[in-house]
């Protein structure tokens, strides 16, 4: 058992980021880099991952997170490059396609969504944990989704998806705290992405979905991908040491409540 060591994000340690590519999880990677983190990236975007590595310097494997096979590859070979894993960030995911209503819906998509963004996070948490449970304990941080607090119509595999990451998350926190490894979980909502495009017909769409949300949001200013990195790197930080299996969201108070419908307040 270890008593008092946790990871914390900081010169010279081992970050692994799922997806981390593009959109939230190249902000956390660049977020981490900031920290003085040596980053790992798996992604299928082959072309963007040797991007990052020309641009920041990173590792990058190519990682189906789908595959298990795959999943614990990328994590033999972060430890492999750099002796060592101390933060696993599992943010890889997908939308899949957005129909009008559950009557419209023919659920094509399920298998590979449940694969990506729940089997994904399941076997990296698995993966790293073998990890740090031999070696003084570590930080996992598993990405869903405000869609997996909040119910609402649209792209129903997705958020059954995410409310399963948040109860696996809890539930692997529980698990894993005798090895000082603490688990937690983000759900961000309203951060302008490319993910909420690959699930709409067209662009317009897309655009009210948007307006839609940033209507209801109570806190007028815009998220960005910044602001879930910042939290990633509180979760993966000395500041959260005693923080596990618990669900931070990153959504502007969306889930708290709806924006009143009153006129704007005045300083």
């Amino acid at each position: 058992m270890s008593e008092g060591k946790v990871a914390v994000v900081s010169e010279g340690n081992v970050a692994v980021v799922t997806g981390g590519a593009g959109g939230l999880g190249r902000a956390t990677v660049e977020r981490l880099l900031e920290e003085g983190a040596r980053v790992v990236v798996g992604d299928l975007d082959q072309d963007a991952g040797e991007s990052l590595v020309k641009d920041l310097g990173v590792r990058f494997r190519r990682t189906d997170v789908a595959v298990t096979e795959q999943v614990e590859d990328l994590v033999a070979y972060a430890v492999g490059e750099f002796g060592g894993l101390h933060l696993m960030v599992n943010n890889a995911g997908i939308s899949g396609a957005m129909h009008a209503r559950l009557l419209d819906e023919d659920f094509a998509d399920f298998q590979r969504i449940i694969a990506v963004n729940l089997l994904g996070v399941m076997t990296g948490t698995r993966a790293a944990a073998r990890h740090m449970a031999a070696h003084g304990g570590g930080a996992i941080v598993n990405v869903s989704s405000i869609g997996g607090i909040q119910a609402g119509p649209g792209v129903l595999s997705y958020r059954a998806s995410k409310a399963a990451v948040i109860h696996f998350t809890k539930c692997a926190a529980t698990d894993l705290a005798e090895f000082g490894i603490r688990v937690n979980c983000l759900a961000p909502g309203g951060i302008p992405t490319g993910l909420l495009a690959s699930a709409t017909e067209d662009d317009e769409t897309t655009r009210r979905i948007r307006a839609h949300m940033a209507a209801t949001q109570p806190l007028p200013r815009p998220g960005t991908a910044r602001d879930v990195a910042e939290a990633v790197a509180y979760l993966g930080g000395e500041r959260s040491a005693h923080v596990t299996g618990t669900v931070l969201t990153v959504d502007g108070g969306t889930t708290a409540g709806v924006k009143p419908l009153r006129p704007a307040a005045t300083p």
